[in-house]
């Protein structure tokens, strides 16, 4: 099959023949760890989840067809400084699907639902890609407690607005190759998940530009200068949260955390640990 850039789950394990070199090695097996890793009913779903470190709690939350193993470079990072959770979402990795119309707002409420379950006061949030649009549902949605989030390659709605336009031209093609597929009922590939996964790319989310507002929490809006989301909508919704900063990584692409995990790690690593400023460049007022 052609590779698919916009596809996690086809770029992640096919990174040797991309332009993005990525980094999946990793000491300890992360989504695969029978030492740490459990299930957990939610939702009506069986999600599994795996923890390491200890401290605040930080949540990271991987992108679209990706794993607990996708965020490794970032779990490796931050277990000698949080306690950090990761899942896999729901039908990916192996968390169960059980549902035919996978959206964002699911995802989020088994998110939601981990949280409740680990009885966790506060949590500071990293979400990549969907991750992203997830930890920004989760602000929104305000039934968890977010010292601070970050979301890298986060968009509000899923047109040429906000993904670059090659992107969504791409996800129309997949459609309609997954669909015959489908119809032909060839068995290479599990058609039917892929196409829940695409309908999140390619329908969803639809996140209103006044629901920013309602976030209190404190947001890193980041992403790179060659991303799969417009760098105008990177900033459009940094200018409409709150407390918001925004970084678009020089250099850098939509699999910056692991492609270059050490700079976005440490990007990450000083929104977390250093106090919020948002400093004005107005000379005038000082």
């Amino acid at each position: 099959m052609k590779l698919l850039v916009l596809f996690l789950f086809s770029l992640i394990w096919s990174s040797t023949n991309a332009q993005v070199q990525m980094n999946f090695k990793f000491d300890t097996p992360y989504g695969n760890n029978e030492s740490v890793g459990k299930y957990i009913a939610i939702n009506g779903a069986k999600i599994y989840y795996e923890e390491y470190g200890k401290g605040e709690p930080l949540l990271l939350i991987h992108g679209n067809g990706g794993s607990i193993e996708s965020m490794g470079n970032q779990i490796d990072y931050f277990k000698t400084k949080y306690r950090v959770i990761i899942a896999d979402n729901r039908g990916q990795g192996k968390s169960e699907m059980k549902t035919d119309s996978l959206t964002y707002t699911q995802i989020t409420k088994d998110w939601e639902g981990l949280v409740n379950y680990l009885k966790l006061d506060s949590i500071s949030i990293v979400g990549w890609s969907d991750g992203g649009i997830v930890g920004l549902e989760m602000a929104i949605s305000g039934k968890s407690k977010i010292k601070k989030l970050v979301a890298m390659g986060a968009n509000l709605r899923p047109d040429s607005t906000a993904v670059n336009s090659w992107a969504v031209k791409e996800v129309l093609q997949s459609k309609k190759m997954i669909n015959s597929k489908i119809q032909e009922k060839d068995t290479t590939a599990n058609w039917n998940l892929r196409k829940q996964l695409l309908g999140l790319l390619g329908d969803q989310p639809n996140i209103p530009i006044e629901d920013l507002s309602k976030i209190k929490t404190k947001v890193l809006i980041i992403a790179g200068d060659e991303d799969i989301i417009r760098s105008e909508h990177s900033l459009e919704m940094y200018e409409n949260i709150p407390k918001a900063q925004l970084c678009i990584m020089p250099g850098e692409t939509h699999f910056a955390p692991a492609s270059n995990p050490k700079l976005f790690n440490e990007i990450v690593n000083r929104f977390l640990e250093k106090p919020f400023k948002r400093p004005d460049s107005d000379f005038t007022k000082w």
